[in-house]
This record gives structure tokens, sequence and C-alpha cells, in this order.
């Protein structure tokens, strides 16, 4: 078995390797449905919150995947700590297994933090692939936490013709230290980077807006965008939290989700927007997946005046499962890592 430490995944993983694992993986679940397993994941809330404890949650999230050639097993352990940016630790933590499913054998233990920042991000990538102005030019990130950074490093991406970025977060001295780092370790994306004191400066002429916050009320309203912005939403992710205000969901012309399952529990501005009475949207508005966007069942004429959409991310195992497959492929044929025995 190869442990792969986080050092070890970060030189491997590059985003474009994410965004073509999960790709080819959505294009195979299209056309072998049966060759992709991913069961509900497991949910176990953490503490009470209290002045002590932010509450958090532990969750168990297992898929197998055939190839073509072989099967595996991959299984990701998550443990969601809030109150962990205070200790210099990122949020999410995560550990990840890899097994054959054929002899059983455990070919790899990586850590999953990196995984799941990258595969989160790569989706919101595709997604702006398929749904963002080509010619988008302004992009806000809202939420500056951990999870960010690869956000931002997805959309410039695959819309590398970004020249200016707006930051903003609540804590303002996160935002700063969230552009030093940035620059100094994306140096290969020339954009212009600003720090903002509020949210409407930072969305005002977004073409792209990336959210990534555990708010519990939306952020701003249809009225304070662009008519044509793309949204990508990864926060809110119990159905308790809003970062995506009903007003603008029902301006969406489109609203993708990574997980239509999934999101029926955990997609809290979707869950939240079609609970409310007053509200004009319900699950059946719904547009379609991510998986129906790249497989081609649903067709958006991506263009300047494509009107307003959504891209609304839960996250699933099978998407962790494809790219840490590529990274332990790639550490078992260059003998990467550390070899334990069993």
């Amino acid at each position: 078995m190869q442990f792969l430490d986080i050092h070890t995944v970060k030189k491997q993983l590059t985003m474009p390797m994410a965004i073509s694992a999960i790709e080819e993986l959505l294009k195979r679940q299209g056309e072998h449905p049966s060759w992709i397993k991913t069961p509900e994941r497991l949910v176990i809330p953490t503490f009470q919150e209290s002045d002590a404890h932010t509450s958090g949650s532990h969750l168990s999230m297992p898929s197998v995947v055939f190839d073509g050639e072989n099967e595996y097993a991959v299984v990701k352990l998550v443990t969601i700590c809030p109150d962990n940016p205070q200790r210099d630790k990122p949020t999410t933590m995560a550990a990840i297994t890899v097994s054959n499913n054929e002899t059983g054998d455990m070919l790899a233990f990586l850590d999953g933090i990196y995984i799941t920042q990258v595969r989160t991000a790569a989706l919101s990538g595709i997604a702006t692939k398929y749904l963002a102005n080509p010619h988008s030019r302004v992009a806000a990130v809202v939420g500056t936490g951990g999870m960010a950074y690869e956000q931002l490093n997805a959309i410039l991406t695959v819309r590398p013709d970004i020249t200016h970025v707006k930051l903003w977060n609540r804590t303002a001295q996160t935002a700063h230290q969230f552009r030093d780092r940035f620059i100094q370790e994306y140096p290969q994306w020339q954009v212009d980077v600003q720090v903002c004191e509020h949210i409407e400066e930072a969305i005002r002429d977004a073409d792209i807006i990336n959210l990534a916050t555990r708010a519990t009320a939306g952020l701003f309203e249809a009225a304070q965008i662009k008519a044509n912005v793309h949204i990508n939403a990864v926060g809110a992710y119990q159905a308790t939290m809003k970062e995506v205000s009903n007003s603008v969901i029902e301006a969406c012309d489109s609203v993708i989700i990574d997980d239509a399952e999934g999101g029926l529990h955990e997609a809290g501005d979707l869950i939240q927007a079609h609970e409310d009475s007053d509200s004009a949207w319900t699950w059946d508005r719904l547009t379609g997946t991510l998986g129906d966007l790249v497989n081609k069942k649903i067709s958006l004429d991506v263009k300047e005046d494509k009107g307003m959409t959504l891209f609304k991310s839960v996250g699933a195992a099978s998407f962790d499962a494809a790219v840490a497959l590529q990274v332990a492929k790639k550490a078992k044929a260059k003998n990467l890592g550390q070899c334990v025995a069993l």
C-alpha cells in the first residue's frame, strides 16, 4: 500500500488533472450507470453548539468505481471542524482509502484534505466551463477560507482571460491573507486581486461569483448583480444554511446541481427556497445535473446574454473517487509516497 501525505498529493495533483478526471467519470456514468455505485453518505452531527464548540459533522463517503478494466472501492472519511481556522488547520479534515475489489488489497491511503479542496473546485470549474460567459473578465470570491484558493484556481483554469478578482470576507484580515497567499502560490495567474470592504463592491461587476461560506441567510439579492452572471455556490452544505437568496435563485435561467439526490438533504439554499411559501422556486424547476451538462442531455447556449446561472455543489463520493484514483494510479506507477505493508 502506498501512503501519500498531503505534500505528496499536492505535488502530483493538478487542477486540469482533476477537471479531466471528473468529466471522464461523468461521461462514463452517463454511458454505463451501473459502473459507478455511490450510496448516500452517512452524516453524524458532532458537538452541540456552545461557547466552547461550534457544531460540525463527521461523514463516511463510500463509492465503487469500475473503470472498464478494474473495479475499486474508494472511501473518504471526513470531519468538518468549523473552529479549526482558529487553530491554523483546515475546516475540512479528511482521509481516503483506495482498494482493489478483486483481491480486497488496499492500494493507497491518501490525505484527503487537498483532494477534497481540488475536487470541489474542479466541479465549479466544470460548471463554469459550461455555463459562464466565455468573455468573463471579473471574478468575485465571497468567503476566503481554505476552499476558496482552489475554487479561484479552477475558475482561472477554464476562464484564463479573467483579469480582475475581487475578494470579500466577513473578516477582512482573512481576505488580505488570502490575497497575499494566492499571489505567492499561484504566480501563473497574472490577475489583479483586490480586497473589498463591502460585499456590494465585490459582486457588482462580477461575471463569475464564487461562494464558499457558512452563511444562514442570503448574502445578496438579484438586483445587486449582473443579469448574466454565473454563480458557483459550494457553501451552505446543511439544510439550515443559506448563502444564495431566493431572489437570486428565482432570477436564474438555469440552476444546476452536482448531486440531485444529495441536494435534497444538503443544499440549504435550494431546500429553503423550495420550502418558502413566498418563493417561486421549487425543485421541479431544477434545470438538471452537472452530468446532464457534460453528457449533453441538456444544452445551454453559453453566450454573453445567456441570463443568470447557478451551480450548487454538495459533493458526492464518486467525485472524490475519480480524483483519488488518478493520484493512486500515478503513485503506484511511479512508486511515490511511502510503501507500507499491512
